[in-house]
């Protein structure tokens, strides 16, 4: 056996999938998980220059892994107008005018202020307008994305330099909010933001690179060692990641293990289909090749309902004559018909991809489901690890075939909660019965479906301890007073660990994942047992000790938590 490198002890252990009886000691050598077991068996195995870790009770885990994450969008955005900690339309103001200040660049001359992070339930009716973007930036165009990316708010001046106004038509998979007199109020649904994307600085492959370093820095943070780029392709004013990640693989500062989804554009046909799976081979070759896997195909199915682009069985309710230009049948979009996602799917199935489809409405769902069957039933030999992401509305008439077909349920869990957008802005376009189908993630364990985890950040946020939070409890920290969503389709602490540790790797088909002999050594160490905590505690948990392939990548600082994390001792 290699010379032990690391010896946790005096803790408990949760190998992926379950919290380990009598384990109490993890040791590291050579990159790997060495053994587990108890702190005496561990013991025998020190030598002179092995690190040991009283864990005093915490528990240890596999690094988190993220399966829906858009790193190098959030990275960017960070390094940009970042609202995404903000709370309030008062700050997020503030912020952008301080942006709207500096001065231009000279690779931006006419001075954008970009980046992203608002929430919708910040502003009225959930959309902010152009004229209190003109107030804090009058001659600075403006392009901020929310949180979701599914919008975009602009200001007058990044209207005019675009040449969007009043008989600008909304394209075919976006909408162009709009005041009384038809002209754009500021904000641009779905495809709708490449009106004004198209005319932004580009991002350049250095400013990509930065964004997923500096995003890899913040996921280590939190315990997660692993994520799934959710699209790799051109999407709202984004390119393409995957050369700055072959880059950063190449220079061996790629220390998390990064996968990636290749996006299918919005505009694909069943004509279309051949070319663009001959396409994501080679593209998928390219990037195996410079060590960044990338087998997993993203079609985004629809939208969200709250700006009515989630496909619905049923018409959207309207609650008020505030509801925007929707007409009252809105269903929602689909982005590909059933025809087109149908022969993509079995495409992309047969080349040995694994699709990865957003779905929010329970038309997108079932929509969806039928794709993937027609791929099972086209290529009855293929393993493809399919798995739907976001699954916010789904038919109970569906929750069974997720099983049937081996779909993988990509949670991400800190959505199912009452906060204010659920409340003022979700709920009421959806109704008591299609509310009461929302983020059912119990009945589709019990029907027997895999289960998988994701944050979708910059959406929200990255740290698992609070999704996991939500899961467990079905109700947000931020919100105590409110009632919890659904709380029978609250999953335990055992299935929403095991979901974002073991879960989520197996579904990126990488290594990691779990804490058994010859397993990466992929940990993290936390500041508590949560299985010993009241689940009303659970969002207080950090990641205080980080490793990646036995490498510490995070170590919680004295001036973070108050008390030294590395104590040196005898295990």
């Amino acid at each position: 056996m290699p010379q032990i490198e690391w010896i946790f002890h005096s803790g408990a252990v949760f190998d992926g999938r379950r919290l380990v009886p009598g384990a109490t000691a993890v040791a590291v050598s050579g990159g790997a998980v060495s053994a587990v077991g108890t702190d005496a068996e561990l013991r025998a195995l020190a030598g002179p220059a092995t690190e040991t870790e009283d864990l005093a009770g915490r528990l240890v885990t596999p690094g988190f892994t993220d399966a829906h994450i858009h790193a190098a969008y959030a990275g960017v955005e960070r390094l940009g107008c970042d609202l995404a900690e903000l709370s309030g339309a008062e700050a997020c103001l503030a912020r952008i005018a301080e942006h709207a200040r500096r001065p231009a660049a000279a690779d931006n001359p006419e001075g954008w202020v970009t980046g992203g992070g608002w929430y919708k339930g910040d502003f009225p009716g959930g959309y902010p307008d152009r004229h209190i973007l003109d107030a804090v930036a009058p001659h600075r165009p403006v392009y901020l994305i929310n949180r979701d990316h599914h919008s975009a708010w602009v200001n007058t001046r990044a209207l005019e330099l675009a040449g969007i106004d009043a008989s600008t038509p909304d394209p075919a998979d976006g909408r162009i909010e709009r005041g009384p007199d038809g002209f754009p109020s500021g904000t641009l649904h779905e495809g709708a933001m490449d009106l004004v994307a198209r005319v932004l600085p580009p991002v350049t492959g250095q400013l990509l690179a930065d964004g997923i370093l500096h995003a890899q820095d913040h996921l280590f943070s939190m315990g997660v060692t692993g994520w799934q780029e959710a699209i790799l392709g051109s999407y709202g004013g984004y390119p393409d990641a995957s050369a700055a990640y072959r880059s950063l693989a190449g220079a061996g500062t790629l220390k998390g293990r990064a996968t990636g989804a290749l996006w299918v554009p919005r505009d694909t046909t069943v004509d279309s289909v051949p070319a663009l799976v001959q396409e994501f081979r080679e593209r998928r070759a390219a990037n195996a090749a410079a060590g960044f896997p990338t087998t997993s195909a993203k079609i985004m199915v629809d939208g969200v309902p709250e700006n009515y682009t989630a496909a619905m069985l049923d018409p959207y309710l309207r609650p008020c004559a505030c509801a925007g230009d929707a007409p009252a049948d809105e269903r929602g979009l689909l982005y590909l018909s059933p025809e087109v996602l149908t022969a993509v799917s079995i495409a992309l199935d047969a080349a040995g991809f694994d699709l990865h489809l957003h779905v929010i409405g329970d038309r997108a769902v079932r929509t969806g489901l039928d794709a993937v069957a027609a791929a099972r039933a086209a290529n009855p030999g293929s393993a493809g690890r399919h798995h739907m992401a976001h699954l916010q509305i789904i038919h109970p008439g569906d929750i069974g075939r997720f099983a049937d077909l081996d779909v993988t349920v990509n949670a991400q869990a800190l959505w199912a909660c009452n906060d204010d957008q659920m409340r003022e802005l979700t709920v009421p376009l959806l109704g008591d019965e299609r509310a009461g189908w929302q983020y059912p993630f119990a009945g589709l364990e019990a029907a027997g479906a895999r289960l998988a985890m994701g944050s979708d950040w910059p959406v929200s946020s990255p740290d698992p301890w609070q999704a996991i939070h939500v899961a467990v409890n079905r109700s947000h920290p931020d919100y105590p007073d409110a009632p919890p969503l659904l709380p029978a389709q609250a999953l335990t602490l055992n299935s929403a660990l095991a979901a974002y540790t073991s879960g989520s790797a197996w579904l990126n088909r990488a290594a990691g994942g779990t804490l058994v002999p010859g397993a990466p050594a992929d940990l993290a160490v936390h500041s508590a047992n949560p299985f010993e905590l009241d689940p009303a505690e659970l969002s207080s948990l950090q990641s205080e000790i980080v490793l990646a392939a036995g490498e510490p990548v995070f170590i919680r600082s004295t001036a973070d938590t108050g008390a030294a994390v590395l104590q040196r001792t005898a295990p």
